[in-house]
């Protein structure tokens, strides 16, 4: 069976997002995008509607800063940075998100009484 790509539960995405930039530094939409894609094996393809409606919210919230800038291939870019606010929530969501998969994966580790699956 050919494995499909994954859904993106909700607020998955813009951690996705502040994890890049505090890795990386300073980005665009596109290098965001592709990087993601290149970390998730490809599992996670993010179409440019997609990472700049990322991009908007956490702007918006003050998670990320934005200047427009030349990009690699000398076109007009807008580059996208991670405030300290942006890291603050950066940790609040990276610690919650280890504890949901340590449960789900308590959950998903279960036996039936009597030790079958």
């Amino acid at each position: 069976m050919a494995e499909t790509k994954l859904d993106l539960l909700q607020g998955t995405l813009d951690l996705m997002v502040l994890q890049t930039l505090a890795a990386i530094g300073e980005m665009h939409g596109y290098g965001i995008a592709r990087r993601i894609e290149q970390v998730s094996g490809d599992a996670v393809l993010l179409n440019q509607g997609t990472i700049y409606a990322s991009l908007v919210r956490l702007q918006q919230r003050g998670w990320i800063s934005a200047a427009w800038g030349t990009s690699d291939n000398n076109r007009k870019a807008k580059f996208y940075a991670i405030t300290a606010r942006g890291r603050k929530q950066l940790v609040q969501d990276t610690a919650y998100w280890e504890r949901l998969s340590g449960v789900m994966g308590r959950v998903l580790a279960m036996r039936e009484e009597g030790g079958k699956l």
